[in-house]
């Protein structure tokens, strides 16, 4: 059975792929649907800020920069996750069967986010985005854990 140890080291690398690709996402629909690129990543960091970080719409350290770290934060979270329940299957390299296991991860962490979650503690960026752009943040969230998985992975 995979480790802990060997779980965090590779979901280092898979949360990063996955929190930048997922961050990208987070930019590219806030920008298109909310005209604010830097708004949905803002929104992320109400926990410490309050509603005021929801409103924001420009780049700031303030809003931006803990907004980022908290998603980071939050994707390595369950990019270790994933490494520790799918270490041996991931193992055979099988790229289909990593996709599938990060889209399962990524609906699970949607699932967690949205309806376990307290209110509170929810990613804030729903707030600045539909629906069908919070589904594609979770697609390309699930995309960065395969990618850093296949990556880690490659002979």
């Amino acid at each position: 059975m995979d480790t802990w140890k060997s779980a965090t080291q590779r979901g280092l690398v898979s949360g990063a792929t996955a929190s930048l690709l997922s961050t990208a996402a987070l930019a590219a629909l806030g920008e298109l649907t909310d005209g604010s690129s830097f708004g949905p990543t803002n929104a992320i960091s109400h926990w410490l800020w309050g509603d005021k970080a929801t409103r924001r719409d420009g780049a700031s350290l303030r809003y931006t920069l803990t907004g980022y770290l908290i998603h980071h934060a939050s994707a390595t979270f369950w990019a270790v996750l994933f490494e520790r329940l799918m270490g041996r299957q991931q193992g055979r390299k099988d790229a289909l069967a990593t996709l599938q296991a990060a889209a399962a991860a990524s609906a699970v962490a949607c699932f967690v986010d949205y309806q376990i979650t307290p209110e509170r503690l929810k990613p804030g960026f729903e707030t600045r985005l539909s629906r069908p752009s919070l589904a594609l943040v979770y697609a390309a969230f699930g995309l960065g854990l395969a990618a850093g998985a296949l990556l880690l992975r490659r002979d």
